[in-house]
């Protein structure tokens, strides 16, 4: 039996400074091969390839990955300044629709880092341009230096809501995660559920609130050592279990098309 198709939000960037490419890590593509037991396709981050439709048509569930540039402050009615830093209007235009349409149908997806900033935009949030200059927050950004290993150490306690979905998937009421994204959530979105916060106050779990389908989404990097970690395992694990089960109704003609 084939495996569920999970599509991965590629980046834009540049191959050796000069080739254009949409790529993303091979943390990503190993997650969800080899922890959610699915196969890992990489989307291009561009509305002049792929349609929404099409995309939801191909796969099974879509992994919102993390990436350098940020959502564009006009999704969500701010206007940009340097603060926010660079922006990936491709990657908007295909990411924000796509959350929609899957809430809407009940199909699969995870967000994490900057697809956990995706989730609350689409459904109507906001964000911050830089967590560490509020008053009272950490810096939660990647240290500028050392090792991948020290960059992707694990940095500050998560706490979640008692018998919320994320204590129901990961059986503990606080973990400990590594911590890499500059901006984070201002205001959540009408549907949003916060369900996990750092010690300073800073969202790091949400859902979306009477969603039919997985919208499960982290602020940390759980696709670092993903095979091994308690906490990144079992999330990757019960997204591949909601892929399977939407490519099970698929295949017996129980969905709903768009």
């Amino acid at each position: 039996m084939s495996r569920p198709v999970i599509g991965i939000i590629g980046n834009s960037g540049l191959l050796n400074d000069q080739y254009p490419i949409h790529a993303t890590g091979t943390m990503n593509t190993c997650a969800i091969a080899h922890v959610s037991e699915c196969l890992p396709l990489i989307i291009p981050s561009d509305p002049n390839c792929v349609s929404i439709l099409e995309l939801l048509d191909a796969c099974d569930g879509f992994l919102l990955t993390g990436g350098r540039p940020n959502v564009h402050p006009e999704e969500y009615g701010e206007i940009e300044t340097e603060a926010y830093g660079t922006f990936d209007r491709g990657r908007d235009a295909v990411a924000l629709g796509l959350v929609r349409a899957c809430v809407e149908r009940g199909q699969p997806f995870f967000g994490v880092c900057r697809g956990f900033q995706e989730v609350n935009v689409a459904m109507g949030g906001s964000l911050y341009p830089e967590i560490r200059d509020l008053p009272g927050r950490m810096n939660h950004r990647m240290p500028p230096d050392g090792t991948i290993e020290e960059k992707f150490e694990l940095r500050h306690d998560v706490t979640f809501t008692q018998d919320g979905v994320f204590h129901d998937v990961l059986g503990t009421v606080k973990v400990r995660t590594n911590t890499l994204h500059g901006q984070g959530i201002k205001h959540a979105g009408p549907r949003i559920v916060i369900d996990g916060y750092a010690d300073d106050g800073t969202p790091e779990a949400i859902y979306v609130k009477d969603a039919p389908g997985f919208t499960l989404a982290v602020q940390w990097h759980p696709e670092w050592d993903a095979s091994n970690d308690p906490v990144s395992r079992p999330l990757f694990q019960r997204f591949g279990a909601a892929a399977r089960d939407w490519s099970a109704r698929k295949l017996q003609g129980l969905l709903k098309s768009a």
